[in-house]
């Protein structure tokens, strides 16, 4: 299950050894159409014990196109038993009626995790370039930093960026989006300050890329992400 970057800080506050309930899952079938996919729902409502501004209530989105992956368990002897397959994945999203509490939490979290503490250092060069003397010439020669010649402008080391939360990361991905509908993902790697194929991880979960057209060569929001992004630009 994929949850909001504030519930798993939340859920992970938690001690291990603590039996406390964290949430309820709810599931809704309509008897008269069984059958019918669309008629199973899942929701689930917070035990109430996370952050005063974290909505309580959350439908949950299923999806079966996953990768199939098992679940595994450990004895203390070391002997390893599969307990299940993962054939379904859930992605939590707020209620429409916590919808606007929902995006104001992320918006202040989005703009706080855009303050980029900047350093400035001082780096003294200026140190003078002495000569040993050649026969026939007399004293030491000493130039400045004002007359020493010009080095060849040297290629620095690639820089190494930081991978940022990915609950944040997509806060600023959204917010990006909402200043133009179309990337380059060399733009965007210098408007987020992140590794290229971290960040290409999020494209390809977030955004469809455009290979023809007027478009060609960037990215943007698919059809589901483009009309939420919309509807906070127009708030």
């Amino acid at each position: 299950m994929k949850c909001p970057v504030v519930i798993a800080k939340s859920w992970n506050s938690i001690p291990p050894e603590s039996q406390q309930n964290l949430a309820k899952v709810v599931v809704s079938l309509d008897p008269l159409r069984p059958e019918d996919p669309s008629s199973l729902q899942f929701s689930m409502e917070m035990a109430g014990n996370e952050a005063v501004n974290m909505p309580k209530s959350y439908a949950l989105n299923m999806f079966k196109d996953i990768v199939p992956m098992s679940v595994f368990s450990e004895a203390n002897q070391g002997k390893v038993a599969t307990e299940g397959r993962v054939e379904h994945k859930f992605d939590m999203q707020p209620n429409n009626k916590n919808m606007e509490e929902y995006r104001r939490m992320c918006r202040e979290r989005t703009n706080k995790s855009m303050i980029k503490n900047r350093q400035i250092q001082v780096i003294d060069n200026d140190r003078g370039l002495h000569m040993r003397p050649m026969p026939g010439m007399v004293g030491l020669i000493a130039s400045n930093s004002k007359e020493k010649k010009k080095a060849a402008p040297v290629k620095g080391p690639e820089v190494k960026r930081t991978r940022r939360d990915r609950g944040e990361l997509e806060d600023i991905m959204f917010k990006l989006f909402e200043r133009q509908p179309n990337w380059a993902l060399k733009q965007l790697v210098i408007e987020t300050d992140q590794p290229a194929q971290f960040l290409k991880e999020i494209l390809n979960e977030l955004c469809v890329y455009n290979k023809r057209g007027t478009n060609q060569g960037t990215y943007e929001l698919k059809p589901e992400y483009k009309r939420s992004v919309e509807d906070t630009s127009a708030e």
